[in-house]
């Protein structure tokens, strides 16, 4: 019998171009409608690959996920690119990730010629306003259907929540992701079922090296497109978590050390990066633009969306043999949990943010509906959660 369906398999034959193709349209529309930062990339993803076209399973989708989560970088275009791998092996790795950052970038850059054409940004807050309540919408039903993927057992039930609570008093991101896959190792060797040492945990020491090294990046030096893409390329390298960590990033060594940027431009930039859609990293190109108009636009992108592209270029083909390990499977079972509490932290703050009023509280409920009741499709919901924003920014109702 022949397997259709051969992306959920191991040994997978060439890509189409169709298949290619498909791809292709699907991340560029993604980077250019996904609003709501990586949480809710995540989520739209999951609806697109998994329950619309069932490239992936669940459990493959989170295995991913997890895995995005333990290396540097942004993880929802190192999901971009890892689905894309996985769906089309090397062709797809380009695709996946090309085609969901240029999108996003290339609004960045209109943003920041407007910004210094005309010294300020473009109001965004009237869509935004909309967008970001349906969003909340998308990614509490990603979280639902990716829950009951994740959470096999009562212990791992137990993990995740301990893993939500520690990161909702502010425990380190790694520390929680790392926790909680090691306590389900400790407590799966505990129940005494079988394991195969196979080395899995010592190439997790590469990762731990890493997260020591997020510390002060290099010494002041003299603006250039090379010092400009050899920082970005230091931050795409070595920055773990969200937007916000970013921003501490970039302040200490743009507008302290080296005196490239003040703080309202940066300040500006972060603010661009969070309303356009697409990669929150994308702010690297609205600063590229500002201190070297397009040719610093396109060092910047490069140098902190380069490292992504090579950091699953070298892990991509290891996680699913990593997977048939069982020291290694439960390890990645405790960090799937573990993400699924820390989206669920990004989601309590994303609500409180976005539902604040009845007209976005209202908005939040009947996309939800339309999205479990009648499987709508989230391009149409953002574009009326846009409609929504502009009407009632203009006082229409």
């Amino acid at each position: 019998m022949v397997v259709t369906h051969e992306i959920v398999t191991e040994v997978r034959p060439a890509p189409t171009l169709a298949l290619l193709r498909e791809l292709a349209l699907l991340y560029a529309r993604l980077g250019t409608t996904a609003f709501g930062g990586p949480a809710a990339h995540v989520a739209l993803m999951e609806e697109e690959v998994v329950r619309r076209r069932r490239w992936l399973t669940h459990e493959q989708f989170l295995d991913l996920f997890g895995v995005t989560n333990l290396i540097p970088g942004p993880n929802s275009t190192q999901m971009a690119i890892l689905i894309g791998y996985r769906v089309a092996k090397w062709p797809g790795l380009l695709i996946g990730g090309i085609c969901f950052i240029f999108p996003a970038a290339f609004l960045t850059l209109i943003f920041a010629w407007l910004y210094v054409k005309y010294g300020t940004l473009p109001q965004a807050a009237a869509i935004l306003y909309g967008v970001k309540a349906v969003m909340v919408a998308v990614v509490l039903q990603a979280i639902w259907n990716l829950s009951r993927t994740a959470i096999k057992t009562k212990t791992l039930a137990l993990i995740g929540v301990i893993a939500l609570l520690a990161n909702a008093f502010g425990l380190n991101i790694l520390l929680v992701l790392f926790g909680a896959g090691i306590v389900t190792v400790i407590a799966k060797e505990a129940a005494g079922l079988n394991s195969s040492r196979s080395g899995a945990l010592a190439l997790l020491l590469p990762q731990s090296q890493l997260i020591s090294s997020t510390g002060t990046l290099g010494a002041a030096a003299p603006f250039g497109l090379l010092p400009l893409l050899l920082f970005f390329l230091k931050i795409g390298a070595v920055l773990f978590g969200s937007g916000y960590v970013l921003l501490a990033f970039l302040r200490t060594d743009l507008v302290v050390k080296m005196h490239w940027l003040t703080d309202k431009q940066l300040l500006d930039a972060i603010a661009v990066g969070q309303v356009t859609p697409g990669p929150v990293f994308t702010t690297a190109t609205f600063i590229g633009y500002l201190l070297g108009r397009v040719p610093g636009a396109v060092a910047a992108t490069v140098g902190i969306f380069l490292p992504s592209f090579l950091f699953i270029a070298i892990i991509g083909p290891l996680v699913p043999r990593l997977r048939k390990s069982a020291l290694f499977g439960a390890f990645l079972d405790g960090i799937n949990v573990g993400a699924l509490a820390l989206m669920v932290v990004v989601t309590w703050y994303l609500g409180r943010a976005a539902i604040v009023d009845v007209t976005t509280g209202a908005l939040a409920l009947l996309s939800l509906i339309a999205l479990i009741r009648f499987k709508m499709n989230t391009t149409w919901l953002i574009l009326a959660g846009a409609t929504v924003g502009l009407f009632a920014g203009r006082g229409l109702w």
